[in-house]
């Protein structure tokens, strides 16, 4: 008696296993199938760098000069946010490509590079700039280009453009808040105002002094500025120990706080004695500066590593698990991390790579996953976040120590133009 399976079995048996073979064969190249389903034809129509597997961006920071201090954790978190991202199949079906520009802490060189990565590259988005300067360079090239740019520092608002999404905060989200706190908190009248010599803490500080006069009905008793790379910072420190203020409100930049807080501290200007605000220091300068160096003074950002949420843990251990046990992660560092998943998550609900159709999809899109808690994209670009003051601790570290609401970003306060 045979006991070979009827030939209609056989045929079956056959069927299934090249079933299972095809399905095997889908969930080994999730990308191909997604990707299938949008095809390059329709995904992008304005010729942009999108093949049937890859789409290409660009990054563009400085990698060298005073802002690489920076600038540095922006690129590694753009990078990490990338890797996790391609590392899930990618967007619509396709691996991102990074082509990475040197803006070299110039601002000419940016619009240069901005210009090569949206013209020559056709890169579908950029994820760069940290300085206003840098950003102001390059914003009538992507304007005129029709190119996306995610920008990730804290900054002076009083901008808005289609072609920018802005995931740090604007003015009325940092230093108004920061302003309000530190008046309450420390009772403070009399304010003392340091910045770099450029667009963001002139425009910073103009916005502060308004606040400081016209809200809290405090006075500023010095304001001064230092060129970028500026490591002298001695006559500062005597005006500020002659006027005794209240508040130092500092918004240096880059490799110049280095200087700035170790000269401070060798002149007995401690946290002891005297309150200092600042807008620009976070754990990426302090690697820098030493934790002991500015030990008790405060910061108001959005965010800091010491953040007690999961998805922060997350973000944490996935970015020393690449960058090593003593990498660490900033306010800006944070929000560019950011960056490449908002974009994601717009592209992938316009079915589109094409700009007009990813800045129309992105308006109220959430982002749950966030390291500082959630964030919510705004119609103006920026992005609904929380304010928090961060105290200085000796191990470069900052201790939460007020974290306010979700604040609507508003880049154009009335009052303060």
């Amino acid at each position: 008696m045979s006991h070979r399976p009827p030939a209609s079995i056989k045929s079956l048996h056959r069927r299934k296993v090249l079933l299972g073979l095809a399905a095997a064969t889908a969930m080994a190249l999730p990308g191909l199938s997604f990707a299938q389903q949008f095809p390059t034809a329709k995904v992008n129509t304005t010729k942009l760098a999108v093949t049937d597997t890859e789409v290409t961006v660009g990054q563009l920071h400085s990698a060298t000069g005073t802002m690489a201090i920076s600038e540095t954790g922006s690129i590694q978190a753009e990078r990490l946010a990338i890797d996790q991202i391609n590392a899930m199949g990618g967007i619509l079906g396709r691996k991102i490509k990074i082509v990475q520009e040197d803006g070299a802490s110039d601002w000419p060189t940016f619009a240069e590079k901005a210009k090569k990565l949206l013209v020559s590259d056709k890169v579908a988005a950029v994820f760069g700039c940290w300085t206003s300067a840098s950003r102001k360079a390059v914003l009538p090239v992507f304007e005129k280009e029709n190119g996306l740019l995610y920008y990730p520092t804290f900054y002076e608002g009083l901008e808005q453009s289609k072609n920018v999404f802005y995931t740090g905060q604007e003015a009325t989200q940092q230093i108004l808040a920061g302003l309000d706190w530190i008046a309450k908190e420390k009772k403070a009248k009399t304010y003392y105002l340091v910045g770099s010599d450029y667009i963001w803490p002139r425009t910073s500080n103009k916005i502060a002094r308004k606040h400081i006069e016209n809200v809290l009905k405090g006075e500023v008793v010095g304001e001064e500025y230092y060129p970028l790379g500026n490591t002298q910072f001695g006559s500062l420190i005597n005006k500020i120990k002659l006027k005794k203020p209240d508040v130092i409100f500092a918004d240096v930049v880059g490799g110049s706080n280095v200087a700035f807080y170790k000269q401070l501290k060798a002149a007995g200007v401690t946290s002891k004695s005297q309150n200092l605000l600042t807008l620009s220091v976070t754990e990426d300068e302090l690697l820098g500066i030493g934790g002991e160096n500015m030990e008790g003074f405060y910061a108001s950002m959005k965010y800091f590593e010491s953040l007690d949420n999961a998805n922060n843990k997350k973000f944490v251990s996935d970015f020393k698990t690449k960058y090593g046990a003593n990498s660490v992660m900033g306010d800006v560092t944070q929000a560019a991390y950011l960056g490449p998943w908002l974009w994601k998550a717009a592209v992938e609900k316009a079915g589109s790579f094409d700009v007009d159709k990813v800045v129309a999809a992105s308006p109220n899109l959430e982002l749950t996953t966030a390291p500082e808690g959630y964030v919510k994209i705004h119609p103006n670009h920026h992005l609904w976040s929380k304010t928090r003051i961060g105290q200085v601790q000796k191990d470069g570290q900052f201790k939460v120590i007020f974290e306010s609401g979700l604040i609507e970003p508003n880049p154009f306060p009335k009052g303060y133009q």
